[in-house]
């Protein structure tokens, strides 16, 4: 498996996101925006994405490992580097999940949250795996959310109420999962398999990148993989950014950030 990786933050601020590869992996984990909130962690989102990936990498490059088993044992080890902080704040830095690995002639995928996994067939459809539980949570908040430009007072302050209202439900049953500092999220992803000889490339990225599909209907999935194999992941990451430049504000689609942190991997055989 060949993987090429890229990612770009959204704005000013440090990237959030994370991306690994190797011959037989792949890694891609979007940290949950704060909004501007406590977290009860001293270290930050970037500093806890950068240690889930290389521990996840870590664990499962033990083919016998399986993927939630091994998302759990880095959630396990990250948690014990920063005992002196708050890790039962329901605000602690989370992060989504969107794993690839292959076994021999099996490709093994694992999806906590929004962060898909997209496989290429042979015969040129796609399957998108993706984790959208977080959708059906708190609609009247997300509503309102959108009804504000982004980069208002008005937008802040109800993106702050959403992220508040999530994280009572966060890493509940009653709610959606991510991986953070509850061990039983790892056992809460999309898991499967599917035959290499059935694929013929695929795409692991945070929603930052498949965003230009699913939420501004600017490209098909065909489009994406002509792109990746075009242009390669940057490519395809700065045709985000010029579409995102057309709407600034979220006049014409309403989201949390005028630019969100954008990581993709492109697996080939």
């Amino acid at each position: 498996m060949r993987v090429c990786f890229d990612s770009l933050a959204g704005g000013a601020n440090p990237n959030e996101d994370w991306v690994a590869g190797s011959p037989d992996l792949a890694v891609v984990l979007d940290g949950l925006s704060t909004a501007g909130l406590s977290t009860g962690c001293r270290h930050g989102v970037p500093w806890f994405v950068a240690h889930l990936g290389g521990h996840l990498m870590a664990a499962l490059a033990e083919p016998a490992t399986t993927l939630p088993d091994g998302l759990a044992t880095a959630l396990e080890r990250v948690a014990a580097l920063h005992p002196e902080c708050d890790l039962v704040d329901p605000g602690t830095p989370s992060a989504t999940v969107a794993v690839l690995r292959q076994r021999h002639e099996v490709l093994e995928y694992l999806v906590l949250a929004d962060s898909p996994v997209v496989f290429e067939g042979a015969k040129g459809d796609h399957t998108v795996i993706t984790d959208l539980r977080v959708d059906d949570v708190l609609p009247e908040l997300r509503a309102e959310v959108e009804r504000h430009e982004t980069h208002t007072p008005g937008h802040r302050e109800a993106l702050q109420r959403l992220v508040l209202a999530q994280r009572r439900v966060r890493n509940t049953p009653d709610g959606y999962w991510v991986a953070g500092a509850n061990l039983q999220a790892a056992q809460h992803g999309l898991t499967g398999s599917v035959m290499r000889r059935d694929v013929r490339s695929a795409a692991v990225m945070s929603d930052g990148v498949s965003r230009l599909v699913t939420e501004y209907g600017m490209a098909t999935w065909d489009e994406v993989f002509t792109a990746l194999r075009a242009e390669g992941p940057r490519g395809l990451i700065e045709t985000v950014r010029k579409t995102e430049a057309t709407d600034p504000t979220g006049r014409r689609w309403p989201r949390y950030k005028s630019g969100d942190d954008a990581t993709v991997a492109y697996c080939q055989w």
